[in-house]
């Protein structure tokens, strides 16, 4: 039995234009026309999800896909942080930045750890290879980052080495719990 998953990141959006955390923003006006540009591109799934956030929400439509929101495949929770730049923070709170980025279980901005986020990623993509089929979820890149860490069992440290551009598929496919990666495809480059 394979399962194969599409997942793609969402349009640009406003919080990327700003390099912020996001903050639930919507698409930038770039990301609306580049992310019409694509519809009809992706092949149909037997199940489709999104992330929470407008960004995925009105990038699925625009994409054209039947999307159900599932909270478990939101962003990363960057508690006190969201909204705020990465150079605002920086600024601020050096040494947590620091933190952020060379400790998994660091969640001292109150929100979730990369730990956590990764683990959250790896059981969602456990019960959904539980069925044959394709899968489609438009999702943040760091839901796209966390997945890759996980299909390939690397250590968390890599995340922070992996790019996801905006309107990009990363497909894994597998069974027996074993994943196979594919990453980077764009859309709306016509």
């Amino acid at each position: 039995m394979t399962t194969r998953v599409m997942l793609v990141s969402p349009a640009a959006g406003e919080a990327q234009r700003a390099v912020r955390f996001d903050d639930d923003g919507p698409l930038s006006g770039a990301g609306l026309r580049r992310v019409r540009s694509a519809a009809g591109e992706l092949p149909a799934a037997g199940r489709a999800f999104t992330s929470p956030s407008v960004r995925c929400r009105r990038t699925a439509e625009e994409l054209g896909l039947s999307a159900l929101p599932m909270e478990e495949l939101a962003g990363g929770a960057m508690g006190d942080w969201r909204g705020r730049t990465l150079d605002e923070i920086a600024g601020a709170e050096p040494a947590a930045v620091s933190a952020w980025l060379a400790d998994p279980d660091f969640a001292g901005h109150g929100g979730e750890s990369l730990r956590q986020l990764c683990d959250r990623i790896a059981d969602w993509l456990a019960r959904t290879a539980t069925e044959a089929g394709r899968v489609l979820a438009v999702v943040e890149p760091d839901v796209v980052r966390a997945a890759a860490v996980c299909a390939l069992r690397v250590p968390l440290d890599a995340f922070w080495r992996l790019d996801v551009p905006p309107l990009t598929v990363t497909e894994l496919s597998g069974r027996g719990g074993r994943w196979n990666l594919g990453l980077g495809r764009e859309l709306g480059r016509r």
